[in-house]
């Protein structure tokens, strides 16, 4: 239908038609604001500025019209990210880290073509391809190495505690930061629970206190930082907390790569799974609404399979040991 209203639209250059990238980006920015995570927020806006290089490269423009692009668009995209040499003393981008940033900016596309501004999603024969990757986790020697070991220097011995409590306790580094004295209450068994919300999802989480995680609860519990904060821990900034791990981990000879996530990993593994709690206790606990979503953390440790076909052994063992019964040829 020709409208004056069209017409004006299309000589401004704000009809459909001449919708472009920068401007699905910044309806995405403008609505998705409040709604995702700072972290997810900074995820995309990390996407965008690479985009824009990309564009000033490959195309010597800032912007390019929705309509143009094409399966050649993404692949020369996809090119450039693995093509890119960083500026400053960051590694060059892995597969998955492209395909991080090809999936964002295939969301980009996908809510432009629900919004009606293009016809046709130029990802439609685009595959992505990531790759699986072992989670990293600590076996239960290693873990009792940390445990054990006293720092006479506060940061480490906070540090610790905090890596050691998220280990028993599943909880990320923002959750535990969090924690207060009004999340631990009495559950259904008269024990001590933690009662949360994930920072990640806002999903309530219902957690039965171990008697590990008790204790170091009990050791801050007249910590003055703590108390002038009003959480249960102090609060000790991400990047800093992961930076001390790594001391830690040299201190205890443990040449694994630990950061504050890889306590979550031991939780499902070396905690639970390991010691024989179903898994879909284990995805209840760590607040996954899949359980395909836990089994990306579920690995069964060797110490665990060892376990279970010294079991089956045994049984083999008493079978090959009990005399046949003539009953069991009768009719």
């Amino acid at each position: 239908m020709i409208t004056a209203q069209a017409v004006k639209a299309r000589n401004l250059g704000e009809d459909d038609d001449n919708r472009s990238i920068m401007n699905i980006i910044n309806y995405h920015n403008e609505d998705m604001e409040g709604k995702l995570k700072w972290g997810a927020q900074k995820n995309y806006f990390t996407t965008q500025r690479y985009i824009s290089k990309f564009l000033q490269k490959s195309y010597r423009t800032t912007d390019k019209y929705l309509q143009e692009l094409d399966y050649d668009f993404i692949i020369k995209f996809e090119k450039y990210l693995r093509n890119y040499i960083p500026e400053d003393h960051q590694k060059p981008m892995g597969n998955n880290t492209v395909m991080k940033h090809i999936e964002r900016f295939r969301k980009l596309i996908n809510l432009s073509h629900k919004l009606g501004w293009i016809e046709r999603d130029s990802f439609i024969n685009f595959k992505s391809n990531f790759i699986k990757k072992e989670r990293g986790f600590l076996s239960l020697e290693e873990l009792q190495a940390i445990e054990n070991k006293e720092f006479g220097i506060p940061r480490l011995e906070l540090v610790k505690d905090l890596f050691v409590f998220s280990c028993y306790t599943s909880l990320s580094y923002i959750d535990v930061i969090h924690l207060t004295a009004d999340n631990i209450c009495v559950g259904i068994d008269g024990e001590l629970w933690n009662y949360y919300k994930r920072e990640k999802t806002t999903k309530p989480i219902r957690i039965p206190l171990l008697p590990k995680a008790l204790q170091i609860i009990e050791k801050y519990k007249s910590n003055r930082k703590s108390i002038s904060q009003g959480s249960i821990f102090p609060k000790i900034s991400n990047q800093k907390l992961n930076s001390y791990l790594k001391e830690i981990a040299d201190v205890c000879g443990n040449k694994k790569n630990i950061t504050f996530h890889i306590a979550r990993h031991t939780f499902a593994t070396t905690i639970t799974l390991s010691n024989g709690m179903p898994i879909e206790t284990v995805s209840k606990l760590l607040g996954h609404s899949r359980i395909s979503t836990t089994q990306i953390y579920a690995k069964v440790i060797e110490r665990k399979v060892s376990d279970d076909m010294q079991k089956l052994r045994a049984q083999f063992n008493e079978m090959e040991n009990e005399p046949v019964s003539k009953a069991a040829f009768k009719k």
